[in-house]
């Protein structure tokens, strides 16, 4: 089947172009939102060629389609067949409709899915930060111990930081503004709130009020950066209720001057005394929490708690509860300098390669010929870090190989964490996210955790999986 017979054969089930609200595409999955969930043949797209799997939540649906095919498919959708596209700019009452429309959908998993809308176009920037302040740390590194000199390297460096720092300098400007745009408040409103707080001029407002701390900076009721990417969002969401409300009072001739400069004062005012430091306390708590846990001294506690995290990982994917861990990885990046959450979640999907490798000779072994070819198809994305093909086209719909490849991935995660790996960034896990991790051990580190969760899922695997489940 082309892609073009794809696409048209998922419009026509998915209830033809005028039941679809909107269409986009993340790296492996078409999402749409459609208006009558009726009208959706879901088991029929499931079982169309090409297909990987589906995941529904209640008019919401993402299907999977694996990397490559699935921007061509979209684009084959949006541009032929006259789909909606999804621009990001749907606003604040869009979303809660959307929202409203689900079913049995806990307001949890509602914010988590809000958050995943803020970040999901940022994270292209994120990875291509993440490589270059790693390569620049590296290349650093590597001039500091005399292996390699010269002003190209030198030059080199500079440049790879300048990148680097270009975006992750300015991450919460970048959330402000994209924030302002899943909110509905005007972006370069957003962006505005962001610079606040990050700008130097909070510092001597924190001295004016007796909140700093001249001794422990970072202690500060009030400074830079306080609240990080949580405040900053929140203080968004607030900037979006205020400027909407104003704008609906305000006369048509007035509301380019008025609107602008007395949305962002109030909202700037309660961002700065209320928000800041309300969202500091929590994100000073959560590392506070995440020390305890994750950067915990006592190496038992570290082991238990990355085989637990890498084990329990993928279930939470399926759940939509791993959007929720996004503002987790901003708020360890801005204040440890580091992410070592990310590390131990990526092993999950290393954990799904072994069990796939493992099935796979079962299959040979047994004559599944279907069983091979899906395997075959997947595994490169899945040591690339793209495990949704192998998730929804192999170990999930058996079964108990969603279970062996979990526990296996648990074992690399309690490496990862017992060697304290660090990230730069965060982005697609896998062999791909090896430049992302700090300094060469931690490099290496990584690596060594990926084998050992590959070998991880293949062995459990093994043990647990039998010839005739294979064969059925």
């Amino acid at each position: 089947m082309t892609n073009t017979e794809l696409a048209r054969t998922i419009v026509d089930l998915l209830g033809g172009k005028e039941n679809v609200v909107k269409a986009a595409h993340c790296m492996t999955r078409l999402r749409v939102t459609c208006r009558d969930g009726g009208r959706v043949k879901e088991s029929e797209i499931k079982k169309t060629e090409g297909v990987l799997g589906v995941v529904a939540e209640g008019n919401n649906y993402q299907i999977v389609l694996g990397p490559g095919k699935v921007k061509k498919v979209t684009d084959i959708c949006i541009e032929e067949l006259g789909l909606p596209k999804n621009t990001g700019d749907d606003g604040w009452e869009a979303n809660k409709e959307q929202i409203k429309s689900r079913q049995k959908q806990s307001k949890v998993k509602d914010f988590m899915k809000l958050i995943s809308e803020i970040f999901v176009p940022m994270i292209p920037a994120i990875i291509a930060a993440g490589l270059f302040n790693g390569f620049s740390s590296l290349l650093s590194q590597l001039i500091a111990d005399g292996m390699v000199s010269g002003n190209f390297f030198v030059m080199l460096q500079l440049i790879l930081s300048l990148l680097g720092s270009a975006f992750l300098g300015y991450f919460a400007i970048y959330t402000g503004i994209r924030a302002a745009e899943v909110f509905g408040a005007t972006p370069a409103f957003g962006g505005i709130l962001g610079g606040i707080s990050i700008g130097a001029n909070i510092v001597e407002i924190s001295k004016m009020m007796g909140l700093y701390n001249e001794e422990v900076p970072l202690e500060s009721v009030l400074t830079t950066g306080k609240g990080g990417i949580i405040g900053v969002i929140f203080g968004v969401w607030i900037l979006s209720l205020i400027e909407k409300n104003i704008r609906k009072r305000v006369p048509d001739v007035l509301d380019l001057i008025v609107t602008p400069f007395t949305s962002l004062l109030l909202s700037g005012i309660v961002f700065i005394f209320l928000i800041m430091p309300a969202a500091g306390f929590v994100s000073d708590g959560l590392v506070a929490v995440l020390s305890v846990i994750i950067n915990s001294a006592n190496p038992v506690i570290r082991v238990v708690s990355g085989f637990l995290l890498a084990a329990l990982f993928l279930p939470m994917v399926l759940l939509g509860l791993h959007h929720g861990l996004i503002p987790i990885y901003a708020v360890q990046l801005e204040q440890m300098g580091g992410v070592s959450l990310f590390p131990v979640l990526a092993m999950g999907g290393a954990g799904q390669v072994g069990a796939a490798i493992a099935i796979y000779l079962m299959a040979k072994k047994v004559g599944n010929n279907r069983m091979k070819g899906i395997i075959t198809g997947a595994l490169p994305a899945g040591f690339l870090g793209v495990g949704e093909p192998l998730i929804y086209g192999v170990t999930l719909p058996m079964g108990k190989p969603f279970v062996t490849a979990g526990i296996g991935a648990g074992f690399g995660g309690a490496y990862a964490m017992l060697t304290q790996v660090m990230a730069n960034a965060w982005g697609p896990s896998g062999l791909v996210a090896i430049p992302l991790m700090q300094g060469g051990a931690g490099m290496l580190n990584y690596l060594i955790g990926l084998v050992i969760a590959y070998v991880g899922g293949f062995v459990v695997t093994k043990i647990f999986i039998k010839e005739k489940d294979v064969m059925e």
